[in-house]
């Protein structure tokens, strides 16, 4: 039985993916930042803070991430968050200190744009485009990224099901931007016990409907740091291309996201790990090779 790339009977042509789905290109896409492949072989893990809080904040965290193994920089300076009293970080001021982080570390850069109007300046610092869950159907925006031909991290809707986050995803494929990856990042159900449900099998169902690679986000899709490394390894063996991690030097004071960021030793143990179940499923993470 072939699974659904939408089902709506009464229009079904217009219902249907038809750049994102795998029919339309049976080569897998793979995509590339500064030699950093993401959809092929290897795995690539991206890491950093929820948010860029200050100077010392990211380089700290940055240079931890680095270190253990971490091959992009994630990082927020636009954060949409629930309350319009949080925390909705810094910026242009914190891109500028990504730039930095970047120029330190060596690690490529992702960062997340929530208005049309901030592509062109977001643009200009981060090597990918972030699309946050709360963006998924904000097609204004979806058609901006897909013009500026930057790739774009692109995160299932909390509410969505594949067909509509494959659907949405055209958006961005019809405007000529081919470099998606799509990012699972959890679902809302009636189960409370988790911030969100991470739906692994989205993986192995959306690698076999599309041709872009798949990440997820195991933070976002738990909430808890605790359950974290259980999921992302859990993430690898079922396919996943990437894995997108929250890291903080110092947890307890974040201003965002707190709860479910690893200290950096924990990520450190946790990419050993990683290392060892990628090798059980024939594959091996990804290293950034840094040339001075």
């Amino acid at each position: 039985m072939e699974l659904s790339t939408g089902n709506n009977q009464n229009n079904p042509g217009g219902s249907t993916p038809r750049l994102a789905r795998r029919q339309a290109k049976p080569k897998k896409t793979v995509v590339s930042i500064n030699g950093i492949q993401i959809g092929g072989s290897e795995i690539v893990v991206m890491a950093g803070p929820c948010a860029v809080e200050s100077r010392e904040q990211l380089l700290e965290t940055a240079k931890a991430v680095q270190a253990s193994g971490a091959t992009i920089l994630r990082g927020g300076a636009f954060k949409p968050r629930s309350s319009p009293y949080s925390f909705q970080g810094l910026g242009e001021e914190g891109l500028k200190l990504l730039s930095q982080a970047r120029q330190e570390t060596g690690l490529p850069v992702v960062t997340e744009v929530i208005d049309p109007r901030q592509v062109e300046l977001v643009c200009e610092y981060a090597d990918i485009l972030q699309i946050g869950s709360r963006n998924m159907h904000n097609f204004p925006l979806l058609k901006e990224v897909g013009m500026c031909r930057k790739p774009v991290l692109y995160k299932r809707g909390m509410m969505a099901s594949i067909d509509d986050y494959l659907l949405a995803a055209e958006y961005i494929l019809k405007q000529g931007n081919e470099q998606v990856i799509l990012c699972e990042r959890g679902i809302r159900t009636f189960e409370t016990s988790t911030r969100n449900t991470l739906d692994l099998s989205a993986v192995p169902v959306l690698k076999r409907l599309s041709h872009l690679p798949v990440i997820v986000d195991p933070s976002h899709g738990t909430g808890l740091r605790w359950i974290v490394p259980a999921m992302a390894k859990a993430a690898v063996a079922v396919g996943a291309d990437g894995l997108l991690i929250e890291v903080h030097y110092k947890p307890e004071e974040a201003l965002s996201d707190g709860p479910q960021s690893l200290y950096p030793d924990e990520f450190a143990q946790l990419m050993e790990d990683l290392n060892k179940v990628a090798q059980a499923v024939g594959r091996k993470i990804a290293r950034l090779v840094v040339n001075h």
